[in-house]
């Protein structure tokens, strides 16, 4: 038993297989490491895709309907389909108006022609509320 323990170990084959083999587990676990590192949070992809509508979205008419907590809900017509819609603003607080009612009404949206559905009205670079001016 002791020869074929001793033969096993002093074969350089089996201990470059072995090597080889903890050289694969720590290259696999490192790639796994950076790859859960590496992806964008929520908050990140939902920031690239306002980004992405401000560049390349469509301007478009809307009614906003109400602030609830961090959201906005708002709905508008696009070839003749109604939507409805909400956006999180939580990450735009410093954008929004000081009386946030005063914008209820009328708004300018950004949407995807390719999907109408994604839409935006405030986004770090772009604002569609109308604040309401008033004379005194």
């Amino acid at each position: 038993m002791k020869m074929a323990l001793a033969n096993l170990v002093s074969s350089g084959g089996t201990m470059l297989t072995v090597a080889g083999g903890a050289a694969v587990a720590g290259l696999g676990a490192w790639g796994i490491y950076r790859y859960i590192k590496g992806r964008p949070t929520e908050a990140e992809l939902e920031r690239r895709r306002r980004t992405d509508l401000h560049a390349r979205g469509k301007m478009g008419d809307a009614n906003l309907l109400e602030f609830r907590d961090q959201m906005v809900m708002y709905s508008y017509a696009i070839g003749g389909v109604e939507y409805t819609a909400s956006q999180d603003l939580s990450d735009l607080q410093l954008q929004l108006p000081a009386d946030r009612w005063s914008s209820i009404g009328p708004v300018s949206i950004k949407y995807d022609p390719r999907n109408p559905a994604n839409s935006i009205v405030l986004s770090e670079d772009w604002s569609g509320l109308r604040t309401a001016h008033r004379v005194e």
